[in-house]
């Protein structure tokens, strides 16, 4: 959350003439509804799932660059379709960097109603980052940087492997 996964995932994917498909937005247009909603309704649980459905599709698709929601990787499944369907690459932020992009971001429904955002934002990385570890080809840090650095430094490895 707060990464960098749109910006960073537009550009490479027209670096790379290939499509970007955000994985979140792709889920909203087929539901007709926003993500909050599906959390409001079917809880992180059904959202998890309609997600699972949904990535084991859009990894099976030639040419694109495919961003997920950060907690994407906590399932499995996810993990073994992700490593399997390309290269995927951590996009790591510290908790600080993602503090300032998330409160100029939209809603995001992990962080609704939480007093405290960067002990949230922390709690998640802790669980996730040995997921995002566990399953990236590579890891690039984001904080501070030009989404265009980012984006030639995924080149240069993508060139050099």
């Amino acid at each position: 959350m707060g990464s960098g996964k749109s910006a960073v995932g537009k550009q490479l994917a027209r670096a790379l003439s290939l499509s970007f498909v955000d994985a979140d937005l792709e889920l909203e247009q087929r539901t007709g509804v926003d993500i909050s909603l599906i959390f409001e309704k079917e809880g992180e649980h059904g959202f998890r799932a309609r997600e699972r459905e949904l990535i084991a599709e859009l990894v099976a698709r030639d040419g694109i660059v495919l961003s997920t929601g950060g907690g994407a990787v906590l399932l499995e499944e996810n993990r073994r379709a992700l490593r399997t369907g390309g290269v995927v690459v951590y996009l790591e932020a510290s908790v600080a960097q993602q503090l300032i992009r998330v409160r100029q971001g939209e809603n995001r429904p992990l962080l609704s109603n939480t007093p405290d955002i960067g002990a949230r934002l922390a709690e998640l990385m802790s669980h996730r980052a040995p997921l995002y570890a566990e399953v990236a080809a590579l890891s690039v840090r984001t904080d501070g940087r030009r989404v265009r650095d980012v984006v030639h430094e995924i080149l240069r490895h993508l060139h050099s492997a």
